[in-house]
């Protein structure tokens, strides 16, 4: 086993996070961890999916005194409603990320709030689109393609855009199957009319809706909103920042951005550097303005600008507890409602921005992109001038930061790859150097890792102790979301350090390639790109998806969001590992439909495994690995 000292140990962060609960205990603070142990031990029914409330005849539990609910539906039939159920919520969510990027997009105009800063890639996918470029200004392009995005989500006939991108035999698949995503919205309709009360209750039926249900956001409503965020924001490029709860500056006004559109926190970083507000902060005693991000957020402006990351889901209350913020502005998805009284405990103003995410004790400024530019200019004043109220004694920021390198898009990882091997690139690139690393053995294969933080996991620890078990047997790390914060915090993206710890072959790749062995993709939308990079994997190799010796790992999930990426990730003939059960052990129906030889796996050539013994968990990905590389003759 190799020595990893030199990373920031989860131990390090942990005892970080005790001296801020400690500060937070001077103030009558609440806290997560405090809240997990008064719900502890969980409901049973629940965590078993064995619970059903979709009537007002129950609810129904089901046991072995009472096998059926009040309608007659089976254990098995409750258990997949659920599950569809946690799939419509989370398709939906990531979908209406994506429905606000396009209006974000028809909005844009020279000079005005928001422009296009990749005309390039907006041409492209017209083209792709089928939607006449030649001799239009970008901007009467822009709006037209937002138009055309947007009929995505309600057309009445046909089936997603982006489908086209992947590749022939997995567009085969789907169709055989009957799983290809019509409009986006229908499929969150349909998934909620068949769990109504009286409709579907058969496992296989339900579980089928779920992947298309997945599909529909994966394939649709996140891939619009990474591709147009890159329209609108600029595709990412490597670049370096700083990662872990040190970012925050003791002397300057920290304004923490947190949630998951980047509408929003463009305009906040673009008027925490506007010198009127840089001015108005020296006035107040401090040096200048400090953003820094949490959750997806941070991913996002991380990848564009360099931003530093604070942390992650569950690091979101120590920002606060560091007494040093005076500003954390939230957008959707993913903040507790815990900020609001925790804020009023410190200096802190909690401001809401959303009328999707009204959440109590928070201060509402209503954020569009008409009036973004006013909204934001708005905010980051009020942030500034509460610096004067922040309460020295109760400062606490402990110094923990590392570096990292960030913004590999697909676009980005390919340039990096093709130069290393002089090969000649046209538009697209090709992934042939990547697939090179692999057949020799060079690398062994990729995870794709992905996915929150959850308290019925070690936070942080999955992620980061799997990624080093994965690097040490020359697996490349492809990960977004929290686990990228993770893989952040630790110090695992920083190019000169990470390598360290690898084997001899990903060692040399990046060193070659001047990169880091965990390469971030981006924010829980942009799982996308990696349907795409696997896509053009699958065409440049001629091997299926499901071939490939690449797999997905959740290994701290937490939300509908994450149950929705599962679905999409396995439905594109991934095979999918999750650290946290899915809440579907109470079916032994459901769990065969989504674990076994004979459930999805013959409709898309993938499926789940289910282990929350971490250290097995990362055993099996490397297994399954190895089977695929036997399999294939490398």
């Amino acid at each position: 086993m190799k020595d990893w000292d030199r990373l920031i140990t989860v131990e390090e962060m942990e005892a970080a996070t005790a001296s801020l609960l400690e500060n937070g205990s001077k103030v009558g603070a609440d806290s997560w961890q405090q809240r997990v142990k008064n719900q502890t031990p969980h409901c049973g029914f629940g965590e078993s999916g064995t619970c059903c409330r979709i009537c007002s005849m129950g609810p129904c539990r089901i046991t072995k005194k009472a096998p059926r609910g009040i309608c007659g539906c089976d254990v098995h039939g409750i258990v997949a409603r659920n599950f569809l159920k946690f799939t419509a919520g989370g398709s939906a969510t990531h979908s209406d990320h994506g429905r606000e990027i396009m209006h974000t997009l028809h909005e844009t105009r020279e000079g005005g709030n928001y422009t296009v800063k990749d005309p390039e890639k907006l041409i492209r996918i017209a083209k792709e689109w089928g939607v006449e470029t030649e001799g239009k200004d970008i901007y009467d392009l822009a709006h037209e393609m937002a138009e055309v995005g947007l009929m995505e989500y309600g057309k009445p006939f046909g089936t997603q855009k982006f489908l086209k991108r992947a590749p022939q035999h997995t567009q085969d698949l789907w169709a055989a199957a009957g799983l290809e995503p019509r409009a986006i919205d229908r499929e969150v309709s349909q998934s909620l009319h068949m769990t109504h009360m009286g409709c579907s209750s058969m496992p296989e039926a339900l579980i089928h809706q779920a992947l298309r249900a997945g599909l529909s956001d994966g394939w649709g409503g996140s891939m619009m909103g990474t591709e147009f965020s890159d329209v609108l924001f600029g595709t990412p490029k490597p670049l370096d920042t700083t990662a872990n709860i040190g970012v925050m500056e003791q002397d300057m006004v920290n304004i923490i951005v947190h949630g998951h559109d980047p509408s929003l926190s463009e305009m906040i970083v673009y008027y925490a550097n506007d010198p009127e507000m840089i001015a108005l902060a020296k006035s107040v005693g401090a040096k200048g303005i400090n953003i820094a991000g949490v959750c997806c957020t941070a991913n996002e402006v991380a990848m564009r600008h360099g931003i530093p990351m604070a942390g992650n889901f569950l690091s979101q209350e120590n920002v606060v507890l560091t007494g040093a913020c005076e500003a954390i502005v939230v957008d959707v998805q993913c903040i507790f409602p815990a900020l609001g009284p925790l804020s009023k405990c410190f200096h802190t103003k909690f401001i809401t921005t959303s009328p999707i995410a009204r959440i109590p004790d928070s201060e509402f400024i209503q954020f569009s992109a008409e009036t973004a530019g006013e909204n934001a200019k708005a905010i980051v004043r009020a942030a500034v001038e509460n610096f004067k109220n922040r309460r020295p004694e109760l400062v606490n920021i402990p110094q923990q930061k590392t570096k990292a390198r960030v913004g590999y898009s697909v676009e980005a990882i390919i340039k990096v790859l093709d130069g290393v091997a002089n090969t000649q690139v046209d538009t697209m690139g090709t992934t042939k150097p990547l697939l090179e690393c692999v057949t020799s053995g060079v690398l062994r294969g990729a995870v794709a890792m992905v996915g929150c933080n959850n308290p019925k996991v070690r936070p942080d620890y999955a992620h980061i102790e799997l990624m080093k078990k994965l690097l040490e047997n020359d697996i490349i790390l492809i990960v977004s979301g929290c686990s990228a914060q993770a893989a952040a915090k630790a110090g695992l993206m920083d190019p000169e350090m990470a390598k360290e710890y690898c084997g001899a072959g990903l060692k040399r790749v990046c060193e070659l390639a001047g990169i880091p062995p965990v390469l971030h993709m981006g924010s829980c939308v942009d799982i996308s790109r990696m349907l795409i990079l696997a896509s053009e994997l699958s065409k440049d190799s001629g091997l299926p998806i499901s071939a490939l010796p690449v797999v997905g790992c959740a290994p701290e999930w937490m939300s509908e969001k994450a149950v929705s990426i599962g679905n999409y990730v396995v439905a594109t003939g991934l095979d999918t590992f999750l650290g946290v059960d899915p809440y579907v052990k109470g079916s032994s129906e459901v769990c065969d439909w989504l674990t076994g030889e004979n459930g999805v796996k013959k409709w898309v050539e993938a499926s789940y495994v289910v282990e929350t013994d971490i250290e097995k968990l990362g055993d099996l990905m490397i297994e399954r690995i190895e089977a695929k590389r036997a399999a294939l003759g490398i």
